[in-house]
């Protein structure tokens, strides 16, 4: 019943996707076409150092920013080049590696795919991210 309540309102391609991260094994991000994350999976939770019913939704502002996407240097990474915001904006798939610091301190090297969520409608719904964790820590 709780996951019929969060996803009320949003397209079924979103339900959908929701409902394919629910179980695969890799993190998954999925956000709105204003950017607002809607659900990350139990994966994505790991990584992130959080469950997702604590954080609940955000918007790009926050989640583009409370994990502290970085380079290899440490140098500031903003949301705009981050890939979901790039297929929000592009509504192209997108990827890019860089480091994000999770919410318990731990700083880890990922690889990100983004790709835009468009029905048979042919309208954006939003956007999913994979990721995974290259298994390097600074």
């Amino acid at each position: 019943m709780l996951f019929r309540l969060e996803m009320a309102g949003h397209a079924i391609e979103i339900i959908l996707s929701r409902q394919l991260a629910d179980c695969l094994s890799v993190p998954v991000f999925i956000v709105d076409p204003e950017g607002t994350l809607l659900f990350y999976n139990a994966p994505a939770e790991g990584i992130l150092g959080q469950k997702f019913q604590d954080t609940g939704a955000m918007p790009v502002g926050d989640w583009g920013t409370t994990f502290f996407p970085h380079d290899g240097e440490g140098n500031h990474i903003p949301p705009s080049e981050l890939p979901l915001v790039q297929t929000i904006n592009n509504k192209e798939p997108a990827h890019k590696t860089f480091w994000i610091n999770s919410l318990s301190g731990k700083s880890t090297k990922i690889s990100v795919t983004s790709i835009p969520i468009i029905g048979r409608s042919n309208e954006f719904s939003g956007a999913m991210a994979i990721f995974w964790d290259n298994e390097k820590t600074l």
